[in-house]
């Protein structure tokens, strides 16, 4: 029961942060949207803040499920590959979600708060500082940022394991908004779009 009240308040919050403003909606306005108290609002989270950071970590808990398999802190071409074939997976089993993080994550007052709500993701951005457990998103990216050093015992000593790697990243972030926020399910083109993203960067 506490895990499905605090799912309700995070999609709650998480639809209100996203179409009202994160810094407009306030605990008490949640709260009522949840049908409960504020007094228990406070029960499952201690602040904004902390419902913020909760909510991020669902997102990357709900990505990190299909990277890594093994957990070995190594991604292989095979697990890259696995990734890959389950974006659709990822992004479209739970829809409306991933619209409204991305719809939240766009908005410019929001930086600086999801920074501080979730500071180790703030090494992703200035490198040596100091994961936490579970950082998720660090590893994520140390991860992928050790497989595309890999690639250049491959590619050769002109391959740019940086410049791959950020093309990478920008490839999969508009795969990953065209299919959230598209009317029309083109399951072949996206199938024929993923083998092409598979290709280039396995």
């Amino acid at each position: 029961m506490r895990e499905e009240k605090m799912t309700l308040i995070m999609d709650v919050a998480l639809q209100h942060f996203a179409n009202e403003g994160y810094f407009r909606t306030t605990i008490n306005h949640i709260a009522k949207h949840a049908g409960i108290s504020k007094g228990l609002m406070y029960n499952y989270f201690d602040s904004k803040e902390a419902l913020l950071k909760a909510i991020i970590h669902r997102s990357v808990n709900e990505i990190y499920k299909y990277f890594d398999i093994d957990r070995d802190g190594y991604l292989s071409e095979e697990e890259f590959e696995f990734f890959m074939r389950k974006i659709n997976v990822i992004l479209k089993g739970k829809k409306y979600f991933w619209q409204l993080l991305f719809q939240l994550l766009m908005q410019i007052d929001i930086r600086e708060q999801f920074l501080k709500s979730y500071p180790e993701t703030d090494s992703l951005i200035h490198p040596g500082h100091e994961p936490g457990d579970n950082n998720y998103p660090l590893q994520i990216i140390q991860m992928f940022t050790d497989y595309f050093d890999r690639k250049k015992g491959r590619m050769g000593k002109q391959y740019e394991p940086e410049s791959d790697f950020n093309m990478f990243y920008f490839t999969l972030t508009g795969y990953a908004i065209k299919t959230i926020f598209s009317d029309i399910d083109d399951d072949e083109n996206n199938g024929k779009t993923i083998n092409r993203i598979i290709e280039l960067y396995k």
